[in-house]
């Protein structure tokens, strides 16, 4: 019997061969940069549950995915009236920028909104050194993979003192029209300057069913006193994955607050890791997902205190039905010497089948002893005691099921300060945990 073929075979030569084409192509620390991409994911491959920080998740149906150039297919600019907000916006069908489907009037001076493929076009130097430059490709093959391969992204750079009053939005669609086995790569750069502030609305989207993986770096950079709202909605499709990495470096006294809303997808994983590394820094974050079907998702929180006097929190709550199944993993590292850090983790999972299953893992390193530092998880079903409080005010057992349901996640939403992506989530999440008769119970 033959051997099977070695995947890393393939990408070594997909690379050669693409390597030419790819954005920012003849730019020598580019090319380096890329090229040093690949060989950590030849020799680390893609990670299997034998991580430590895949345990749960397996990615091998994933593996025979190739990385197939994007293909932008035409869409009806109607088709995105769901999705878009009064907002600065840039638009990637299938992986590619897409000008024509784009906002970006009105722009106040110091500020630059734009594609990376424009970027590393016209002034590649604004992102030499910044490129990579915190998220590490060694860590695993996902990242490694993204950095050799990205065709596009967004380049966000915010001067000082700036305060912006409408949001920025990345819109990733996927069309569908883009092969099963197809990955796209997108890379995000943004920094805020000191004592900037704005808020940015990463929306993922599919307006087709189709299956492909999208992967997605985004290095965030946050002077002394700036602070970003950072919203990150998934809609993408029942047989989608997204494989997504953030790093945010916060310097003195900045604010960092991550919002993650996550309504669909076959496999969905999001890491965050905040380096405070200012004293007065503060990173918080929230997340909300509502998965049925044979659906996965992973999320990752890594909070590094650097330095004495910061403060990071990190709220979860899941609804799973079917076969769902939840991973939570929240890790907090106190370094030495950093004295009067405050951290705390809650992370709540409500399993609505017996074939449901949610893993949590809330996870404490502190290496100082001036510290506040609290965690706790739980996973349970609906409470019994409180559906006959329900059933005793009136409600059948079913209209009792779906309010507690619902109450239990919407109080995730209210935590999202922008109001009118709130108020569209509440729609969204109203329309799928409540029937009409239920609502209609609710106003009269």
């Amino acid at each position: 019997m033959s051997a099977a073929p070695d995947p890393r075979d393939w990408y070594r030569r997909e690379f050669t061969g693409r390597a030419p084409r790819l954005a920012g192509a003849g730019i020598a620390w580019l090319a380096a940069r890329r090229h040093d991409a690949l060989e950590q994911f030849l020799r680390r491959g893609l990670p299997t549950r034998k991580d430590e920080d895949w345990k749960y998740t397996d990615v091998l149906p994933l593996a025979s995915q190739r990385s197939a150039p994007a293909r932008r297919a035409a869409i009806d600019p109607a088709a995105l009236d769901a999705f878009v907000f009064d907002a600065w916006r840039l638009v990637f069908v299938d992986g590619r920028f897409a000008q024509d489907l784009s906002q970006l009037d009105g722009l106040p001076d110091g500020v630059r909104v734009a594609s990376l493929a424009q970027t590393l076009r016209e002034t590649p130097q604004a992102l030499e050194g910044r490129l990579g430059r915190y998220v590490d490709g060694a860590r695993h093959g996902f990242a490694a993979l993204n950095l050799a391969f990205a065709e596009d992204g967004a380049v966000i750079d915010i001067a000082p003192g700036i305060e912006l009053e409408r949001p920025i939005q990345l819109l990733f669609v996927a069309s569908g029209a883009a092969g099963a086995d197809s990955i796209q790569h997108l890379r995000q750069v943004v920094a805020l300057g000191a004592g900037a502030r704005a808020s940015l609305i990463e929306s993922m989207v599919s307006l087709a069913p189709g299956a492909g993986l999208t992967t997605g770096v985004t290095e965030i950079e946050l002077a002394a006193g700036a602070a970003l709202d950072h919203y990150r909605v998934v809609q993408i499709g029942d047989d989608a994955a997204r494989v997504d990495t953030a790093h945010v470096q916060q310097d003195r006294d900045s604010r960092y607050a991550a919002h993650a809303v996550t309504l669909g997808g076959r496999l969905v994983r999001h890491e965050l890791d905040c380096a405070l590394a200012g004293a007065g820094a503060e990173c918080d974050f929230n997340g909300l997902y509502v998965m049925a079907g044979q659906s996965h998702i992973d999320t990752h929180t890594r909070f590094d205190h650097r330095v004495p006097h910061t403060t990071s929190r990190a709220s979860a709550k899941g609804v799973l039905d079917d076969a769902a199944r939840g991973v939570f993993s929240g890790r907090v590292v106190v370094h030495p010497d950093a004295q009067r850090s405050d951290a705390g983790q809650s992370v709540r999972h409500l399993l609505l089948s017996p074939r449901a299953e949610a893993d949590s893992r809330p996870q404490l390193e502190i290496y100082a002893d001036d510290v506040k530092c609290a965690h706790g998880a739980a996973t349970g079903s609906l409470d019994p005691e409180q559906l006959f409080y329900l059933r005793s005010r009136g409600f059948d057992e079913p209209r009792a099921r779906q309010l507690l349901v619902y109450a239990f996640a919407a109080d995730m939403l209210a935590r999202v300060p922008l109001a009118p992506l709130r108020e569209r989530l509440a729609e969204q999440l109203t329309r799928r945990l409540l029937p009409d008769a239920t609502r209609e119970a609710l106003t009269s």
